[in-house]
């Protein structure tokens, strides 16, 4: 069943990770999942410490180039009445880790996510995606 965008943005704030699908200039997808946290309309997520390829990564290249992003959080059960999907599309920016909003994102993330706590300082820089469009399904009658 088609759900309601309140119902949709419910669900993506409960979630613990997400999967971003951004495009390449070329058109390429590249998805990958990212943890994140949500303030109002707007989902952050930043390139944290753990081992990557520098913080140039094709998701901050992708986004650079074509800030058209989508986010998936989904629920799988082997009893299908149970699954469910939500999405949220929007326009991603790639902010400094300096600035008060990418702050206050990473004060977000700390408060979400213990393990931020433990690392060191992320070398960033923060993505904040304004969503635009909250969609999702579910399996219930």
């Amino acid at each position: 069943m088609i759900e309601d965008a309140s119902w949709a943005r419910a669900r993506f704030a409960g979630a613990r990770v997400a999967r971003l699908a951004t495009a390449a200039r070329s058109g390429e997808p590249h998805l990958v999942p990212i943890v994140f946290a949500l303030d109002g309309e707007t989902v952050y997520f930043v390139v944290d410490a753990k081992p990557k390829q520098g913080v140039e990564l094709a998701r901050v290249r992708n986004i650079r180039t074509q800030p058209h992003v989508s986010l998936l959080v989904d629920h799988y059960d082997d009893d299908w009445t149970q699954l469910w999907w939500a999405r949220a599309d929007g326009t991603a920016r790639v902010l400094p880790l300096s600035s008060a909003e990418s702050r206050s994102g990473l004060g977000r993330l700390f408060d979400r996510y213990a393990q931020y706590q433990h690392l060191a300082s992320p070398p960033g820089p923060m993505i904040a995606i304004d969503v635009t469009r909250w969609t999702g399904w579910s399996a219930r009658n």
